[in-house]
């Protein structure tokens, strides 16, 4: 079973969550409608900025470990890479 590595931030340049999980559209729809209990939804950090697909979920689950373990800068120059104004990436998965 795949999985997939994820950032959600509340604006450009805030505050991020990074999670992990096999099924992204589920599992971001639930974070954007304050579904899930916690850091995400206390603070409303509902923006998808940035993704990861994977073959295997452990692979994911490596990832997400050891993303969380990067300088905030690191996670910064990560999302500008691809997706340097920080936009929504929420319709590109819910289609």
């Amino acid at each position: 079973m795949g999985g997939y590595v994820y950032i959600l931030a509340d604006m450009r340049r805030g505050r991020t969550y990074i999670g992990v999980t096999n099924d992204l559209v589920r599992r971001v729809y639930e974070h954007r409608e304050g579904l899930v209990a916690g850091y995400t939804k206390s603070r409303n950090i509902k923006r998808l900025v940035h993704f990861e697909q994977f073959g295997d979920i452990t692979i994911a689950i490596q990832r997400e470990t050891s993303l969380k373990r990067w300088y905030s800068h690191w996670k910064m120059d990560l999302i500008e890479r691809d997706n340097p104004e920080w936009r929504d990436l929420w319709d590109e998965i819910a289609k």
